[in-house]
């Protein structure tokens, strides 16, 4: 899935095909998100008017490159994960062990989009500093990263939904459901504080 080219991937993800679906779109907007951050860093780091955040810079690089690495792995992930999925889904439901087998699938193909909404929530926390240290030159593409990697935390929230749904294991269910909605109002606020924060300022002076 990651070598196909920018054309290739929407163009499969517009069609009928099963994969990449909302979650390797949304690990995809993720990737995005950190790549934009670590252009802030890239852009501020070595000017004298941030040599005192240099340090915090060059960390924050690493981190966003690496998160936009795991993210880009998501897509994979996701799509390797649905596999299985889908056959259960097409599988007779008198078939001996067909429910236990349902609920592994479900399971495994809650964990890429649990995953890509930790790492959205990281890349919102990089771009909060980024605001504050990034330069001035860059702050809008500090505002586009926030509010993609955003966009990305609802897809993933919502394709980790789509799978406990349907599990009859209700206990660990609600437990996941409680902890990505959590997780949802939390990070959803603060990307959207970030962003309008940054807007006030270029639009005020």
């Amino acid at each position: 899935m990651l070598n196909k080219t920018i054309q290739e991937f929407t163009q499969e993800a517009a069609s009928k095909a099963p994969v990449p679906g909302g979650g390797g779109v949304s690990a995809l907007a993720g990737s995005l998100a950190a790549s934009l951050a670590e252009m802030v860093t890239s852009l501020t780091t070595g000017k004298k008017r941030y040599a005192q955040y240099e340090d915090e810079i060059q960390s924050v690089m690493k981190e966003a490159d690496l998160l936009r690495e795991l993210l880009l792995q998501c897509i994979n992930e996701d799509a390797e994960a649905f596999e299985p999925l889908a056959k259960a889904y097409s599988m007779d439901k008198e078939t001996e062990g067909y429910q236990e087998k349902m609920e592994k699938c479900l399971k495994d193909a809650a964990v890429p989009p649990y995953k890509m909404m930790k790492y959205c929530a990281r890349v919102i926390e990089l771009d909060e500093r980024l605001a504050i240290i990034g330069s001035k030159l860059a702050v809008s593409d500090a505002a586009t990263s926030v509010m993609l990697a955003n966009g990305a935390l609802y897809g993933a929230v919502m394709n980790v939904i789509v799978n406990t749904r349907l599990m009859k294991d209700r206990e660990y269910a609600e437990k996941i459901n409680t902890e990505v909605f959590a997780f949802l109002k939390e990070y959803s606020k603060r990307a959207v504080d970030c962003y309008e924060e940054i807007l006030g300022r270029l639009t005020n002076g």
